[in-house]
């Protein structure tokens, strides 16, 4: 076949292939995404960016929205802030007409698991939990992004109840303090699944709103003052979140879509630039620890105490462990074993206290010395992953204080800011 030919050929092709057929390919261009989020839980940053997500939804495939949160959020929570994106609609339409319809975005607005896993690391499955095997086997060219806004639970259940999605998603969790609550889950993800295509941004996100480096008028406070307060129904409603200082600490994720190379996590973006790992740090303590034992931060550490042996489910809770004033259920795991698992959200030295009705596992006192950087050096218990987990960038020169890899992120804030500045313009005529 010759070249005129050929490009006679393409041109018939083009100009034969109906508008709409164009159009729809067009959409499925657009990279499918699902979140996952915590949103009216105790940190009201979820509602921050899912404002920001709403602006920029005609940049994607939305395929679900899951309220995956353990305090007091539910899908109430994500139809309030539909609820304030119609209303702005009408003028957000004028310049990205191709934005979602508010009905079909409630369509995809699934309630997910309501408690943090057991030692295990999964429960039951929930609506959200099957809306992500649900979209996730759905015949595509594209990968289903996951993006991660808090605790992985839903994620982990979808993965034990269909483990043939694995390949089909790719991960890109806000891990950190949501690790710290989510730890039995992501357990059970690293040991069972550890092929999985994850990005794991333990600390990374924070150069989102650390804005120690930033001008003045691109500081949190400032911004908000400058491009956001009082402009339509969802700059009214900013105001609500952390009196309109950003943090959106969950919208690099959105944002590792939107600018760079999603495929490559070691390549620039506005949600980071990471480093491939081949194993996630564990400890495991055989009873107490002291401050002599350090750990590394955002790893796993699993504390194990003997017992009696007791005719009872496995993963029944039977001590409670307090660190730092909060307290973790710590379960019966079989032949006398009880364990708890923590991941420390930042370098830092901590104490723990045990409380329990059985005697042997009541009033263990400890310590221990989290460090960066994570993982480091591989050790006996860390879990071994496969060759597409990714984690926040060690090198010293990108941590803005002691928050690794967030200098990779903070770059480009002038860029991601001023991006979003141009959309609450179009909500102020």
């Amino acid at each position: 076949m010759n070249f005129v030919f050929k490009t006679n050929l393409l041109l018939f092709l083009v100009l034969s292939t109906p508008i709409k057929l164009l159009a729809q390919k067009k959409s499925i261009d657009k990279p499918r995404i699902l979140i996952s989020t915590d949103i009216g839980g105790t940190d009201p940053d979820d509602n921050q960016s899912m404002i920001h997500l709403l602006m920029y939804a005609n940049e994607f495939q939305i395929e679900g929205l899951v309220s995956t949160s353990f305090q007091t959020g539910t899908t109430k929570n994500i139809f309030e802030m539909i609820d304030l994106y119609e209303k702005d609609l009408p003028k957000l339409k004028l310049h990205a007409p191709n934005l979602p319809s508010p009905e079909d975005l409630r369509a995809v607005t699934k309630q997910g698991t309501t408690k943090e896993a057991p030692f295990k690391g999964y429960r039951n499955s929930s609506i959200g939990s099957d809306w992500i095997i649900k979209c996730a086997r759905k015949q595509s060219d594209q990968p289903l992004w996951v993006l991660v806004w808090g605790g992985i639970e839903d994620v982990a259940q979808a993965l034990h109840d269909a483990p043939e999605i694995e390949d089909k998603i790719r991960v890109y969790w806000i891990g950190g303090p949501n690790k710290k609550w989510g730890a039995n889950a992501y357990a059970y993800i690293a040991e069972n699944h550890p092929n999985l295509w994850i990005i794991e941004n333990n600390a990374t996100y924070r150069g989102w709103f650390m804005d120690s480096e930033s001008p003045k008028d691109l500081k949190a406070n400032a911004f908000f003052e400058n491009h956001i307060k009082n402009v339509g129904h969802m700059g009214t409603d900013f105001r609500n979140y952390y009196e309109g200082r950003i943090k959106m600490g969950d919208t690099p994720s959105l944002a590792y879509v939107m600018n760079g190379n999603p495929d490559d996590p070691t390549t620039e973006s506005w949600g980071g630039e990471f480093v491939k790992i081949n194993h996630s740090s564990r400890t495991i303590f055989e009873g107490k620890s002291t401050i002599a034992d350090t750990v590394k931060a955002y790893g796993i550490q699993e504390w194990r105490f003997r017992g009696p042996e007791l005719d009872i489910p496995k993963d029944s809770v039977c001590f409670t462990m307090e660190i730092s004033n909060q307290v973790w259920p710590g379960y019966y795991i079989g032949n006398g074993i009880y364990a708890t698992r923590y991941s420390s959200k930042k370098p830092e030295t901590a104490s723990y206290k045990t409380s329990s009705a059985i005697p042997e596992l009541n009033g263990h006192t400890g310590q221990y010395v989290s460090i960066k950087p994570w993982p480091g050096k591989k050790d006996k218990d860390d879990y071994d992953l496969g060759s597409n987990w990714f984690g926040d960038r060690p090198d010293e020169d990108l941590f803005l204080k002691d928050q690794q890899g967030a200098k990779t992120i903070s770059k480009h804030r002038e860029m991601f800011l001023m991006d979003w500045a141009k959309r609450w313009e179009w909500l102020q005529n």
